[in-house]
């Protein structure tokens, strides 16, 4: 049977804090013993430091080793079917969750301290036995916090989804891959590219008049559409972004763009220099890469003549060999037809509404994994006052 969760999280909660009482209080008055002892007589200096750091953690790794014990046996025991427990459960949860985030933004400031403590010690002139003791006893619980910190957090959203399959989408503390930093990430928990718990990476949605474009990016408003675009120019290049995976190593990736064509966007016409290369404008509209060396993703096409398109039945432009099958492709009229949608295909490019997935595009590399950041570029061959394909909504999830 599920015992009380609430008393069971608060419990969590009371026992850290009780185990380490003050850690800032701790660091902070090792800190100005350094400072202001260093000049009496330095052996006995020394002895007082290890003295004090050893009266203060008498058995540091026993009582963090304990601490981990304690939350792991805890939450495997009394949450044996996580899937029977309602969302107010889940909300209970989240408030434990805060707390425990708390606890952890001090360990990690408490870390930071102990590494400044450490650099003083061995910057000072003295092999004594007792110094060097101070110096090994800071770096055990240097290391013991690092420990704690990853055990406190999950590193990406599959972790939670395969460790509690009921969690709702929304937002969630994560640990960097070291556990050295927290950040908070929006969580797609529903079933998405066919699995769930997708770490979202990049996000923007220009209908909120509160949001701006990525730095580098130009903002179109037409007809109360809002989208960005390249920088003004009168010759072919690309507007981009970067998204890093914080650490997260990914084997998959999910995502969904909305464009709009402008002017006259040619699709992938050869006539305006070489396209045969993913770091130059290889395409009139989106580009998704992943990594320094751009390892392609995705791309997707804007035309002003449906037969343009590749997977039109109108002949349409081929496309490159990097970019194989990999690409949604849609004509449009302006910022009245989105792009990508599926929608609003014409004659020649009807088949391109039905390419599998549309809106989502999903690539799974199977065993193959990467932390790799994921890189949005808004690409033309010529001049903007010729053509554009700014973007007004993307999600890429990994």
């Amino acid at each position: 049977s599920l015992p009380n969760f609430m008393q069971w999280s608060n419990n969590v909660v009371h026992n850290i804090r009780e185990t380490f009482p003050n850690f800032t209080y701790w660091a902070h008055d090792v800190v100005h013993k350094v400072n202001t002892n260093v000049t009496q007589t330095f052996p006995q200096w020394a002895d007082n430091v290890v003295h004090n750091v050893r009266e203060s953690f008498p058995n540091f790794t026993q009582q963090t080793n304990d601490v981990v014990h304690r939350v792991n046996t805890n939450v495997t025991l009394s949450i044996p079917k996580f899937t029977e427990i309602d969302s107010q459960i889940l909300q209970t949860a989240r408030t434990s969750a805060q707390d425990l985030v708390s606890i952890t933004s001090t360990l990690v400031t408490v870390t930071n301290t102990l590494t400044t403590v450490t650099n003083t010690l061995a910057s000072l002139q003295d092999t004594s036995t007792s110094t060097a003791g101070v110096v090994d006893d800071i770096l055990a619980t240097r290391k013991a916090l690092t420990v704690i910190l990853a055990n406190f957090l999950p590193t990406s959203c599959k972790q939670i989804f395969t460790q509690f399959p009921t969690s709702p989408s929304g937002y969630y503390a994560l640990a960097s891959d070291n556990g050295s930093d927290k950040y908070s990430a929006y969580c797609n928990m529903e079933e998405l590219c066919g699995s769930g718990g997708w770490t979202r990476l990049a996000y923007l949605n220009m209908s909120n008049a509160t949001v701006n474009c990525p730095s580098g990016f130009r903002r179109y408003h037409s007809g109360g559409v809002r989208a960005c675009g390249r920088p003004v120019t009168s010759y072919g290049n690309c507007a981009s972004v970067q998204f890093p995976s914080n650490g997260i190593r990914y084997s998959q990736i999910c995502g969904r763009v909305v464009g709009y064509q402008f002017g006259n966007s040619d699709a992938l016409d050869t006539a305006n220099g070489n396209h045969n290369n993913i770091n130059g404008p290889y395409v009139d509209g989106v580009s998704i890469t992943r990594g320094s060396s751009r390892h392609h993703v995705w791309t997707l096409i804007a035309s002003w003549q449906s037969s343009y398109c590749p997977c039109s039945n109108g002949g349409g432009f081929p496309v490159q060999y990097f970019v194989g099958s990999h690409y949604f492709c849609e004509s449009g009229s302006g910022f009245s037809d989105p792009l990508w949608d599926g929608q609003g295909c014409g004659y020649y490019d009807r088949a391109c509404c039905n390419a599998a997935g549309l809106p989502w595009f999903h690539r799974d590399y199977g065993n193959t994994t990467s932390t790799d950041y994921i890189e949005l570029r808004v690409c033309g061959d010529e001049g903007t006052s010729n053509e554009d394909a700014p973007v007004g909504y993307y999600e890429i999830y990994v």
